[in-house]
């Protein structure tokens, strides 16, 4: 974390501004979260949409000639549309550079026949309907982490809840992470305490919250937010990069996403999209060089995780039950 001592970051434009008598008001203490990753640093990176080995290795080869930290790369596709060797390679790959690799469980909204997700109210969002599908996303995570994999992305509070148990069970081991996606993210502090409570150890929030909800998220929980620092179309196609050290500063522990806008859709991957796949991998990672410029040359660029850090710290669970007869 940034030492007491350190300057506090600048603000774009600040001293131009100034100059005209057009100075931003001072940050408000009280708006800062309290809470760190339990290494002490407050934001860590994300590369997301990475579908399988090849575009993995894109990832990999960028970050290092462009020299972007990357802590997390996820894939959205899913476990299924990946061989065992696939998911094998990627997990070498990823700890090769000390990297946690995140994968998406089981069948999901349009991933099945339902059709309420295809009408205009969105139905039930891309939840996992039925036994079947519940037992698909369990599926999953078993065959995943059987392969080395150690964080896994859900879409359902009730794929969460059962995930959890099964970690605190032994069924999954005791150090799998599980991740929140943006496809169902909560948008108030209330809702984001229920999936810290039902087992997430990092939770995906909407690209578009105002800062002051960020604020309102950590006076009730800690566990560490996902955001896109520039998000998908399907997800609002919002570009946040000159607010990155204010959310940050209001919404740590962050993992900062590195998405991207005005790009087709790659879900679910095959080989039909492969270029695309491998043209938007490489710029997400350029697009995560220029956020951290940005933070550099804001003198806000302090405070990151060391790389290879993952695990999210201590956080508030619901108590588990057991069935009685």
């Amino acid at each position: 974390m940034t030492e007491a001592s350190a300057p506090a970051p600048r603000r774009p434009g600040e001293q131009a501004l100034a100059s005209l008598g057009l100075a931003a008001p001072a940050p408000d203490p009280a708006d800062a979260s309290p809470h760190s990753f339990p290494d002490g640093g407050t934001w860590r990176t994300e590369v997301p949409s990475v579908e399988g080995p090849e575009s993995l290795g894109v990832v990999l080869k960028e970050s290092a000639r462009l020299d972007v930290p990357v802590h997390r790369i996820s894939q959205g596709s899913g476990v299924w549309m990946l061989s065992d060797a696939d998911i094998t390679e990627m997990v070498d790959g990823c700890a090769s550079r000390d990297i946690e690799l995140c994968l998406f469980t089981g069948p999901r909204g349009t991933w099945d026949t339902g059709a309420s997700t295809r009408t205009d109210s969105g139905g039930a969002g891309l939840r996992a309907r039925g036994h079947d599908a519940l037992a698909g996303c369990v599926e999953d995570a078993v065959r995943a982490t059987e392969l080395g994999v150690k964080c896994l992305l859900v879409a359902d509070e009730g794929v969460l809840w059962t995930l959890h148990r099964l970690r605190e069970s032994g069924v999954l081991p005791a150090d799998t992470t599980f991740k929140v996606s943006a496809l169902i993210g909560p948008v108030n502090p209330a809702s984001y305490a229920v999936f810290e409570g039902l087992g997430a150890d990092s939770v995906n929030i909407p690209s578009d919250l105002a800062l002051d909800h960020f604020t309102e998220i950590r006076r009730v929980s800690r566990a560490p937010m996902d955001l896109y620092i520039e998000a998908p179309d399907d997800l609002g196609g919002y570009v946040r990069m000159y607010e990155a050290a204010e959310l940050i500063r209001r919404g740590a522990p962050l993992y900062l996403k590195f998405g991207l806008s005005k790009s087709p859709g790659i879900y679910p991957f095959g080989a039909q999209l492969r270029e695309t796949a491998l043209s938007s991998a490489r710029e997400r990672v350029r697009r995560g060089r220029l956020v951290l410029d940005l933070l550099a040359r804001h003198g806000a660029d302090g405070g990151m995780s060391p790389l290879g850090s993952r695990l999210p710290g201590v956080l508030r669970r619901f108590p588990l039950t057991h069935d009685k007869d």
